[in-house]
């Protein structure tokens, strides 16, 4: 498997997981989306309205964009979960499109990070590491603080979970996706 291949997959698989969770948080009333929780962020809609912040200021830079910390002035700029599920999902595809532009050897390529105070240069390569591992992170509070409500926290964790092939399905179709996209080949039976 090569470099492209693997940041591709980790970029889908960073899409899908995002479908999933924001899809059964649609489950919730927006008081129970709301309400305060235990994690590092007070509540479902802070925690995965930072995943979206952070997301606009690191991928605004790999875009070669200047947006740098204006990207977190609002903290919480979805204010419902249908919100920041189209915000999301809209932010994956431009991660995903960076992914596959950059190519087997593109992620090399320094990308300019525009801190307040310096400019951070970084390959794409790490920068993309660590934006997937901070989603993961984060993914992760909100999975447990979904757990304390009226809506079970989905699968986050197996791109392939056995005998889910057809909501699999169902959510590539919704994302406008195919395996063959993804990995380039069909995918193996569950």
């Amino acid at each position: 498997m090569g470099v492209a291949l693997l940041f591709r997959g980790m970029a889908h698989n960073n899409a899908w997981a995002n479908l999933r969770l924001l899809s059964a948080c649609a489950g919730l009333s927006q008081d129970e989306f709301i309400a305060p929780r235990t994690g590092f962020f007070p509540s479902l809609r802070a925690t995965l309205n930072h995943i979206l912040v952070i997301d606009r200021f690191y991928i605004d830079a790999m875009e070669g964009g200047r947006l740098g910390p204006d990207a977190w002035a609002d903290p919480e700029p979805c204010t419902d979960v249908a919100a920041l599920r189209q915000a999301q999902g809209d932010i994956d595809r431009r991660l995903i499109a960076i992914v596959e532009q950059a190519g087997e050897a593109g992620f090399d390529r320094i990308v300019s990070v525009h801190r307040r105070s310096h400019i951070q240069r970084e390959r794409l390569g790490r920068l993309l590491l660590h934006l997937v591992q901070h989603q993961i992170h984060h993914r992760g509070q909100a999975h447990a603080m979904l757990s304390g409500t009226s809506v079970a926290p989905p699968q986050l964790d197996e791109f392939y979970s056995v005998g889910e092939a057809p909501l699999r399905a169902a959510e590539f179709a919704e994302l406008g996706w195919t395996e063959e996209g993804v990995w380039g080949q069909a995918a193996a039976a569950p």
